[in-house]
């Protein structure tokens, strides 16, 4: 159908009646009155002063302290962080690794829960490790899960004078899970490639290794704290080149957190993993076999093995690079001896 054409008195009319086209805004979601949005934001204020007072009257009956408020005041600074942290939407930044050091520090109060409270680790010798510059720090590895790493990680963070992050290398079959790898990354993880440790320590991070890999994760239980062999030394090479210092951790009750009896090998085949663990408890007890069993832990670092003292073409002696790694890996299987000597009990 073809419109009529308009004649110019017409299209003047028209123009005259015609009104200016108004914005409409979208219509907006229900909104709380604002008394009841200030109470939602003085909430934790109020909540804490419930909170001390409550603590107060307690003390007065029983004498002794019955809440601990610094603990309340974790979780309180947690949900606030979370908070903050949902609200910055897409403006932050992340280095090449894919690391955020803001959302993993909001993290470390859950991380320090387990350090302090569950697991109760006892760390000596962190002034070795260096408060600025590179380093390479070398540790057993054991326990199903990496948990090793991330209380290494937490001891450096938490219990130094000059807390820093540690940048730990995994085994590349845990980052092709989708959700983990998403994790680690965030959380500051890397491949355990040669080129990304080598690009780490040139960014003078302190990076951490464990030359096990999944034969030390996945060893059985009776194997406990017999340290597999350290391949061949790569990680001494990469340090020389790098001119960075090692230094050695050992690590004590991170064996017994899943007791690993037996290892499902088709089962791990099929679903690409290293291994398919079987614990008094996995898979018997399904998610809840997957709760740690709460070990007391002793971290130790060593003294510095100071390989960025060799000049770089040592990187290529393989003879040199095997004694040195002996002698860091025998450093770590002492350290444990030791440190096995102290602890009461597995869980004491």
């Amino acid at each position: 159908m073809i419109a009529p054409k308009l004649d110019n008195s017409t299209r003047e009319q028209r123009r005259r009646r015609s009104k200016k086209a108004e914005i409409v805004q979208p219509p907006q979601g229900f909104q709380l009155p604002q008394p009841i949005r200030r109470l939602q934001r003085q909430a934790p204020a109020f909540a804490m002063q419930a909170a001390v007072e409550l603590s107060t009257r307690l003390k007065q009956l029983t004498g002794r302290d019955v809440i601990d408020l610094n603990r309340i005041m974790e979780v309180v600074q947690f949900l606030y962080q979370q908070r903050e942290l949902a609200l910055r939407g897409p403006n932050y930044e992340v280095d090449e690794f894919g690391f955020d050091p803001q959302w993993t520090e909001s993290l470390l109060i859950v991380f320090k829960a387990i350090y302090r409270d569950y697991w109760r680790v006892e760390t000596t010798g962190v002034e070795h490790v260096p408060s600025t510059g590179r380093a390479l720090l070398v540790s057993n590895h054991a326990g199903v899960l990496p948990w090793d790493g991330t209380m290494i990680k937490t001891a450096v963070f938490t219990e130094h004078s000059h807390p820093r992050h540690v940048r730990a290398l995994v085994a590349s079959q845990f980052m092709g899970m989708p959700v983990m790898s998403w994790f680690l990354r965030r959380t500051g993880q890397a491949v355990g490639h040669p080129d990304d440790t080598r690009r780490l320590l040139e960014r003078d991070e302190l990076v951490l290794v464990f030359p096990e890999g999944t034969r030390g994760t996945g060893k059985s239980f009776k194997d406990r704290y017999r340290l597999r062999r350290f391949g061949r030394g790569g990680f001494v090479a990469t340090a020389i080149r790098a001119r960075a210092p090692i230094i050695p951790i050992s690590v004590v009750g991170s064996e017994e957190i899943y007791p690993m009896i037996g290892d499902l090998a088709p089962v791990a085949r099929l679903l690409g993993l290293p291994y398919f663990p079987v614990t008094p408890f996995w898979p018997w007890l399904g998610p809840l076999g997957m709760i740690p069993l709460p070990s007391k832990w002793r971290i130790q670092f060593h003294p510095p093995v100071h390989v960025e003292e060799e000049p770089v073409k040592a990187a290529d002696d393989q003879h040199l690079v095997m004694a040195l790694a002996d002698e860091v890996r025998d450093t770590i299987q002492r350290g444990i001896y030791d440190n096995l000597k102290l602890r009461r009990g597995v869980f004491l």
